[in-house]
């Protein structure tokens, strides 16, 4: 929901040296390696169909055996669904038993979202991403760096967001309960700072650490 969960997962790896797992980056490497998961995404995709939770789960699968995952991992953008939750609680891989997953919600009102995304800008040279309500280019619609005309992509509209907190509010809220109910789950105010947020996010990950017997944060480093 575009509320910084991106800029965080990449602080926590860099904090812990463990990889962010994102379904959108597994989703575009199987399709460019042509895998058999990836192949039949693309034919789905093609037609216009959504890629269903079966076969994102199979592709999380697959991710969570490789060697790097050993010392723990960032889920980005998944569990998106209540059935994709469920899923991950009952999986267990071929390569080992998995800790318990715990959740952490980015909160940002959604006035504050609207205006986070309807005013975000990006250089077409540079990629350098501005807002031109809180980080704007000295020169209105200018890169700072290239001196290029920004652009808006085309799903950062207002039509747009109100259509995809619909998605949101009938997909993905529904994970929230669900990790309510375990415990297993912290809720963080993502209006402030990168680093404000990023404090905030792990001191809940320390609480969590300490409420369960399956370390969360391993020494040196690692979040499940």
């Amino acid at each position: 929901r575009s509320v910084g969960k991106g800029t965080q997962a990449q602080l926590l790896v860099t904090r812990f040296g463990i990889p962010q797992i994102s379904t959108g980056d597994l989703l575009r490497q199987h399709r460019r390696n042509r895998t058999e998961l990836g192949m039949i995404a693309d034919d789905l995709m093609r037609q216009g169909q959504l890629v269903p939770d079966d076969l994102v789960n199979k592709m999380v699968a697959v991710r969570l055996c490789e060697p790097d995952t050993a010392a723990g991992y960032i889920l980005d953008g998944f569990p998106r669904t209540l059935a994709q939750a469920e899923w991950l609680d009952a999986f267990t891989p071929e390569c080992g038993s998995l800790p318990p997953t715990v959740a952490i919600e980015i909160r940002v009102d959604e006035a504050l979202l609207l205006r986070r995304i309807t005013g975000r800008r990006t250089c077409p040279v540079c990629n350098h991403i501005y807002n031109v309500y809180f980080n704007p280019p000295k020169e209105d619609e200018i890169c700072d760096r290239e001196g290029t005309k920004l652009v808006q992509r085309a799903d950062d509209t207002e039509e747009a967001f109100h259509k995809r907190m619909q998605v949101y509010r009938a997909q993905t809220l529904p994970v929230v309960p669900h990790y309510q109910s375990t415990g297993r789950f912290r809720s963080v105010e993502g209006d402030g700072s990168a680093e404000t947020v990023a404090a905030a996010i792990l001191m809940a990950l320390q609480e969590l650490r300490a409420e369960f017997p399956v370390p969360i944060l391993s020494s040196p480093s690692g979040v499940r």
